[in-house]
């Protein structure tokens, strides 16, 4: 596979598992925010941001010119995620920080991911 493609299946399955949970968060975020500690009231927002992250995502994979920003959001995600979970700002319970560092942890991983394609792209060309 070239590292193009892999650069683009990379986004499109970061996109698509950021876009399932996204519309896991709004239609059973409700009843999962007080298991986890997680306000209800930032359930929507978060939902629709992690669908607008997706959408993102996707539609970086079919441009034309690869954009880096896909790499940054990520990485920004994953320290912000590991950020709440270690601030005390968010009253998490155990399920709840194992969730939000699993997430850190997915988001991580793809920033890792799209930079290391990105440079190999690069130095194809």
């Amino acid at each position: 596979m070239s590292q193009q493609r892999a650069l683009r299946a990379s986004l499109r399955v970061d996109g698509v598992g950021t876009g399932i949970f996204g519309v896991s968060v709004l239609v059973g975020g409700q009843g999962l925010a007080g298991a986890i500690g997680v306000p209800g009231s930032w359930i929507v927002p978060v939902g629709a941001a992690m669908l607008g992250g997706a959408v993102l995502l996707l539609v970086f994979s079919g441009h034309p010119v690869l954009p880096s920003i896909a790499a940054t959001v990520n990485a920004a995600a994953g320290i912000a995620m590991v950020g709440l979970t270690v601030s005390g700002i968010l009253p998490l319970t155990g399920l709840g920080v194992a969730f939000m560092l699993a997430g850190a942890v997915w988001v991580a991983s793809f920033a890792v991911l799209v930079l290391v394609l990105l440079r190999r792209t690069e130095s194809v060309r």
